[in-house]
């Protein structure tokens, strides 16, 4: 394995990792809502603080994978990146709005102690969830299915180009996967009457899930994948299979492991379709951007491999320690009253 094919595989691990992690991320903001149905308003403000308190210590550390498969991508395929981010602007924008909307969102909606204060939070932190989970599904799809690009390297398709029915089957693919791998993350930290609602919440979705990433990873097969993709479409299809049992039986542990290994079987099917290229072009393929026209010189890479051997262990082994300290489940009895401060509205 040559340098140019190790960091095609680096940035595929990344953004596997970004999407495992960040995966259940999205999906518990997806699903905070549903989660605060109560007669009493204070006990469905105690299960929404029980659920977001899931994902409360690690969310923002989930996040660094996508910065660091960011700067990969930058340094190892400036040209990928170039073509990517200035063809995919809009998209990509939005789903930085939604970023910044849902870290605003977490981190002030216990600042103010006001009902319609948090319910405006949680609005933002579901925008902010159901945003990106979409456009990263209509994103990698295009990525995959190629889009126009002249001689230039330039993408000459515009936004609603890219809303192929393809593209918005990724999108509904990515939202619904990662909503069920959130209600099973939030059924494996939780314990109580928010544990059982994650089960409920886990089984319905299981069904549409399977249905509908069963759909995506076919089409995906049939018209990009090879030979060996096959292995992971199997793989996807009998995770998500497996999931929909297992939370049937109450068994989020290794439903969550089931999720888990569909996304990444998902995600490794997307970059299997797409080597060697790293953005094919529909208008001519000799327009296409390759792991060879699109890599940075052997130096670049080679420094970048000796940075990446002693910088990667750390972190990954910080995260790690991060999730083993915060392993606890979580019910609405460890929930304190609030003690934000007050709106002060006028009467």
């Amino acid at each position: 394995m040559g340098l140019q094919e190790f960091w095609f595989v680096a940035i595929a691990v990344l953004f596997t990792g970004y999407f495992v992690l960040e995966g259940f991320d999205f999906g518990v903001g997806m699903l905070i809502p549903v989660f605060g149905r109560a007669s009493d308003p204070k006990v469905g403000e105690r299960r929404r603080r029980a659920v977001l308190n899931t994902i409360g210590p690690v969310w923002d550390g989930n996040e660094v994978w996508l910065i660091t498969a960011g700067g990969a991508l930058f340094a190892a395929f400036p040209e990928w990146y170039a073509t990517l981010f200035s063809g995919f602007y809009i998209p990509l924008l939005l789903i930085l709005v939604a970023l910044i909307l849902r870290v605003c969102a977490i981190e002030y909606r216990g600042k103010i102690d006001d009902p319609v204060w948090r319910r405006r939070c949680d609005l933002g932190i579901g925008i902010g969830s159901w945003i990106p989970a979409v456009l990263w599904g209509v994103a990698f799809a295009n990525i995959v299915r190629g889009v126009a690009i002249d001689e230039n390297k330039k993408v000459t398709a515009g936004f609603f180009d890219l809303l192929s029915p393809y593209a918005l089957l990724g999108g509904a693919t990515m939202a619904l996967v990662f909503a069920l791998h959130g209600a099973v993350f939030i059924a494996l930290k939780t314990a109580g009457d928010v544990h059982e609602d994650a089960v409920k919440m886990a089984v319905r979705l299981s069904v549409p899930a399977v249905v509908v990433g069963g759909a995506f990873a076919l089409w995906t097969q049939l018209a990009y994948g090879t030979g060996w993709t096959w292995i992971m479409v199997g793989i996807a299809a009998l995770a998500l299979i497996a999931v929909v049992a297992l939370t049937a039986k109450v068994r989020e542990g290794w439903a969550f492991v089931f999720t888990t290994i569909a996304v990444i079987a998902v995600v490794v099917l997307l970059f299997g379709s797409l080597f060697p290229d790293v953005m094919p072009s529909t208008t001519d393929p000799a327009f296409s951007l390759t792991i060879e026209n699109a890599s940075s010189s052997p130096y670049t890479l080679k420094v970048m491999t000796w940075a990446a051997a002693f910088t990667a262990p750390v972190i990954i082994g910080y995260q790690a320690w991060t999730y083993w300290v915060f392993r606890q489940r979580i019910s609405t009895a460890h929930i304190p009253d609030s003690i934000g401060l007050s709106l002060g509205r006028k009467s």
